[in-house]
């Protein structure tokens, strides 16, 4: 300490600062660089493999691949690591009992104060924005029984509503009180105007316990093909208020998560087999024992595919013949219409 107080010391040069002390806070200002550049590029990939609950690197969880952190989490670090640094250097300074300065770093003392306040500012607000970006990592570090990767990406997009919300509603708090606002009066007004916001959201909030019973309820998960009041499609997210469908038509689809709550849900993606119904047509003079012969060779098929789950039942196939007979009108342009009459033929397999 004495070496670096010997070092800072000297005649004011440079807009009140010695040549020295000019030298440890450019130097201070690099290091913030390089602990910036180090936690984004190295110890935030290194954590984030050590404390993820999924099997091998979390960057294959991201969407675009890259294994970095927001740029957000270095800038922080980087003004965090400068307003430290900083106020280390102004815990230094020593004063005399006339106010003069003794020992410590020789600066401007005035515009050092303003800097530090910048940064600390700086440092919280960007603490908010790395937090609401790391909310998309929080599906590395959700524990799901098993592999069901569909529940994880489930439970995923509404922890990360519900942490977006949450970071927005504390970092709107905090920036008011960065700007001195009177936090105890703003609350209290907050609770005034409460109820009369819960009267006029009661559709947001009857949403958002919609979202709770679907992760609790799990009639569906992300990737999922669904059938909820008409509407078909693929669960593309799971929402706080929403649930995203993307349809057949490749169009996305909006869905309040009370309607969903409210109203059956068809899974298709739960389906243990498929049941196919195939239509034949065949001539009104075929035979009857060459039909039921096709019969029987389509059951025997069906009994040795390899594909049908065991133990394999015998069942029946059944087959109805249709013929047609044209019916004209005498008003119209004599088009024919079909009048379709038949029977049933039955075979068991």
């Amino acid at each position: 300490m004495d070496m670096l107080d010997e070092f800072m010391d000297g005649p004011e040069r440079f807009g009140g600062f010695s040549s020295g002390t000019l030298t440890v806070v450019l130097t201070c200002a690099l290091l913030s660089f390089g602990a910036g550049i180090a936690s984004r590029r190295m110890i935030f990939p290194r954590l984030m493999d050590a404390l993820s609950k999924i099997d091998g690197p979390y960057v294959s969880r991201i969407e675009d691949g890259n294994p970095f952190a927001p740029k957000s989490l270095r800038w922080m670090v980087v003004f965090f690591v400068m307003w430290y640094s900083l106020d280390w250097l102004s815990a230094m300074v020593v004063l005399d009992e006339g106010g003069l300065r003794e020992s410590g770093p020789v600066w401007d003392a005035e515009l050092m104060e303003t800097v530090m306040t910048v940064a600390w500012g700086g440092f919280v607000i960007l603490v908010l924005l790395t937090a609401y970006r790391l909310v998309d990592y929080l599906d590395a570090f959700i524990v799901v029984e098993g592999d069901n990767m569909a529940a994880r990406r489930s439970l995923a997009s509404v922890a990360e509503s519900i942490g977006r919300l949450a970071v927005v509603v504390v970092g709107f708090f905090v920036v008011a009180g960065l700007f001195g606002v009177n936090l105890n009066g703003l609350i209290a007004g907050l609770g005034i105007t409460g109820l009369a916001l819960a009267l006029a959201a009661r559709d947001s909030v009857a949403n958002v316990f919609g979202a709770i019973s679907i992760i609790v309820d799990q009639p569906f998960n992300v990737g999922d093909w669904i059938i909820v009041e008409d509407v078909e499609g693929e669960v593309v997210t799971i929402g706080l208020r929403t649930t995203t469908l993307r349809s057949g038509a490749d169009t996305m689809i909006t869905i309040p998560n009370s309607n969903i709550t409210n109203s059956p849900v068809e899974n298709f993606s739960h389906r243990r087999f498929r049941r196919i119904r195939p239509s034949f047509e065949f001539e009104e003079d075929s035979n009857a024992a060459q039909l039921r012969q096709f019969c029987e060779s389509l059951c025997e098929q069906v009994l040795v595919d390899p594909g049908l789950p065991s133990p394999r039942t015998r069942g029946s196939v059944s087959l109805r013949l249709f013929h047609r007979r044209s019916r004209f009108q005498p008003t119209s342009t004599a088009l024919p219409q079909a009048r379709p009459r038949g029977s049933s033929l039955r075979t068991s397999c």
